[in-house]
């Protein structure tokens, strides 16, 4: 076993904690507001723990295992996250880097920092795409096939 190889056992390790941890998470969010305007303090802190959550997962697998599993299949390969997710959609890790990019920018969006309306939209938004968070364990159980060498 390689070291890569032992690297993508570990982030699909770490992965499947974390997914657990975000379906919980999101469990308790599905019956909240997602406007800031009705949260009382326990529920927003629900909603932070959840938006917590939710960059974890996309961070372990966009930065770390993604990145594992095309180094795998091609240990040369260099290039920026956005090549990463490109060819990983190529190997048929995903099925879409565009929706996976889009993912990491919601990610990438401080809630601190935005109106309670632009808040509310971002609540709304990473609730619909944990279903495809989710769908994550999926492609940590199918079996890899790998190139001959």
């Amino acid at each position: 076993m390689t070291e890569i190889d032992r690297m993508s056992q570990e982030y699909a390790k770490k992965l499947k904690k974390a997914l657990g941890h975000l379906r919980y998470s999101h469990k308790k969010i599905l019956r909240l507001p997602t406007a800031p305007s009705k949260l009382d303090e326990e529920q927003l802190e629900t909603w932070e723990s959840f938006s917590a959550r939710f960059a974890r997962v996309v961070d372990l697998f966009l930065t770390k295992y993604l990145r594992a599993v095309v180094l795998q299949d091609d240990p040369g390969f260099d290039g920026s996250l956005r090549d990463f997710v490109n060819q990983a959609e190529k190997i048929g890790l995903i099925s879409s880097a565009r929706r996976w990019m889009a993912i990491r920018e919601l990610r990438n969006i401080t809630a601190h920092e935005y109106a309670d309306e632009d808040l509310s939209g971002y609540f709304e938004q990473t609730r619909k795409l944990t279903g495809e968070l989710l769908r994550v364990e999926k492609i940590l159980n199918q079996p890899r096939p790998r190139k001959k060498r």
